[in-house]
């Protein structure tokens, strides 16, 4: 007969992830395990990209992104809203931007392309990966490459698929919202789409704003790889705000997008260098009553509850 474990063993492995951060040792061991699969799971993508990707329709490859990106997230220890969302075909995604992890992030709860710097190319594997995943690039500091990307972002709008951008241009330590660029916006203006504004949020075991995943200022990739892998108890929160109407010019678009993401996200918008008061008075003046779609990686969220209080560090050009 089979044994089934009592309440009290079910008990003490419930136990094991909160004690170790108390055993360096142990999350060493964990974090090396976590890189370990990592590698196993890029090797994956990679055979897919190679061998099967190129004869499977549109419909079968984006499926089978979002579920690599959720094990991805599964690999390093994040834990991902438990729904995945069936968001109108045909929409511009916008986002604050805190790490290269966002991008797996929104990719798991929903099947979205996404637009990546041209950097991103040069990336040992994962810029060969990302590069032969449907991925749009965008050359950094060049209007007409940028209104080039624009026109190819507004046809797969046009033709039903969903695009990510990140109008920040860069990533940030996730303390302050940086202003948005305007120009991918005309995307949605020229294919007369709705933009859906997400506010994206990291959180530790405790339910505190984690910094973790953050990859600004002098942090390096391999820096911001291991906080994720040595993180205990890493949660990503998505908030979907209501859209906003088609009709309105890039700038428009750009200026209400900012506005309501920095009032989600209780952030002040400018430098980094911000001062923590200011973000504060912002996020007081400027709150209202919001009816977006909250998910968590593991319980909905209050829009009460949302400041994010890490501290400042300068941001890191991408």
């Amino acid at each position: 007969m089979m044994r089934t474990p009592s309440r009290r063993s079910q008990r003490g492995f419930l136990l094991i992830p909160a004690l170790l951060p108390l055993f360096p040792a142990a999350r060493e061991i964990r974090a090396a395990w976590r890189l370990a699969r990592l590698a196993l799971l890029l090797l994956k993508g990679f055979l897919i990209l190679r061998l099967l990707f190129p004869h499977w329709s549109s419909a079968k490859r984006r499926l089978v992104k979002q579920a690599w990106s959720r094990q991805l997230a599964q690999v390093l220890g994040v834990r991902l809203p438990a729904e995945c969302l069936d968001l109108p075909p045909g929409a511009l995604i916008v986002s604050n931007h805190v790490s290269w992890l966002d991008i797996y992030v929104i990719n798991a709860v929903t099947e979205t392309h996404f637009v990546c710097k041209d950097e991103v190319r040069d990336w040992p594997l994962i810029g060969w990966l990302v590069e032969h995943a449907e991925t749009v690039f965008i050359a950094r500091g060049s209007r007409t490459a940028a209104a080039r990307t624009a026109r190819t972002i507004a046809a797969r709008l046009a033709a039903g698929e969903r695009v990510a951008v990140f109008p920040e241009g860069t990533t940030s330590s996730g303390t302050v919202l940086l202003p948005f660029r305007s120009a991918l916006f005309q995307a949605a203006v020229e294919a007369d789409v709705p933009v859906l504004p997400v506010a994206l949020r990291y959180r530790n075991a405790q339910g505190k704003p984690s910094s973790a995943p953050a990859y600004a200022g002098d942090t390096t990739f391999w820096d911001c790889l291991r906080a994720i892998t040595l993180s205990t108890g890493l949660r990503a929160e998505l908030e979907f705000l209501p859209p906003l109407p088609a009709g309105l010019d890039r700038r428009e678009l750009a200026s209400r997008a900012e506005h309501d993401l920095a009032c989600a996200l209780g952030l002040s918008i400018g430098s980094a260098s911000a001062d923590t008061s200011s973000s504060h008075a912002f996020a007081g003046s400027q709150r209202r009553r919001r009816t977006g779609l909250v998910v968590s990686g593991g319980r909905p969220i209050s829009s009460r509850n949302t400041r994010d209080t890490r501290p400042r560090t300068s941001p890191r050009p991408p």
